[in-house]
């Protein structure tokens, strides 16, 4: 399997890679802050190694640290639809996520002192590779440079402020995506991937992809009609349910916790939870 990462050399200084094995072959031209996204919509294949590093020697990134934007799906298992007791739309729900408001794999998620109500929720993340506006849905596949794993990590307090979910997906650190991008072309059955959550080793959420109700071609098209879609672009496509909010008793994250987000081949996003200090 053939993965990329985003990452900190030893001496600091950013760059992507591919993984083989436990070593790092450098992509980004030594000396620049070159990222997945600025190459996506080219041959990864056919980039130089400019370096070789071992694995425990770099920090990860969030796998597209800049992503021009993140548009995540609400409500897109009908299990979690039900476990809010909302109704079913005809259209998917979109809202935002900021870029600074990320970790990567291994960082700890933060939960902040205003918040008793800090929730888990497993994502497939969809990273655009070719830009478009109006993308027809059955070419919109072809517009994905691969994938990768998300914790939509949301502070339910603020949340449920209002009729809103801005406030409650875009605090500091509350939110992870990586480890890795698998290339699109490496997953053969997308749909048969099961979207699973544990939190300190207890399975809460776990779902097929092909269990969506908009599927990724689907989501693909209906945003590119409104924004157009750029190379390094991220999708953050919905949780099932299972969240810690609707469980009885509710389930939420606190400080000392761990989180894994797994997707069959992708991988596993793995974050410690801690409390702001």
């Amino acid at each position: 399997m053939i993965t990329y990462i985003s990452f900190e050399r030893p001496d600091g200084t950013t760059s992507f890679g591919r993984l083989q094995g436990d070593r790092v072959l450098d992509l980004g031209a030594p000396g620049t802050a070159a990222w997945i996204k600025d190459w996506i919509d080219g041959d990864l294949a056919e980039l130089g190694v400019s370096g070789e590093f071992d694995y425990t020697a770099v920090k990860l990134l969030p796998v597209i640290p800049n992503p021009g934007k993140i548009l995540c799906v609400g409500l897109n298992y009908a299990t979690h639809v039900a476990e809010t007791g909302r109704e079913q739309k005809e259209h998917p729900a979109i809202f935002t996520r900021w870029a600074d408001t990320l970790v990567a794999a291994n960082a700890p998620l933060v939960r902040p002192p205003e918040s008793e109500r800090f929730d888990y929720e497993g994502e497939l993340a969809v990273i655009i590779g070719k830009g478009g506006r109006r993308i027809a849905r059955e070419d919109a596949l072809s517009h994905v440079a691969g994938y990768s794993i998300f914790n939509d990590a949301s502070v339910r307090d603020w949340q449920r402020h209002n009729i809103q979910f801005t406030p409650g997906k875009n605090w500091p650190a509350t939110g992870a995506f990586g480890p890795a991008m698998v290339p699109a072309a490496q997953i053969e059955d997308l749909g048969a991937q099961r979207v699973q959550t544990r939190l300190n080793g207890e399975l809460v959420q776990d779902q097929p992809i092909s269990d969506m109700i908009w599927d990724i071609a689907t989501v693909i098209e209906y945003c590119s009609t409104f924004t157009e879609l750029q190379p390094g672009d991220v999708i953050a496509s919905g949780t099932p349910g299972g969240v810690g909010d609707k469980r009885k008793p509710p389930l939420y994250m606190k400080g000392g916790d761990t989180v894994e987000v797994s997707i069959g081949v992708i991988g596993t996003l793995t974050n410690p939870v801690v409390d702001e200090a």
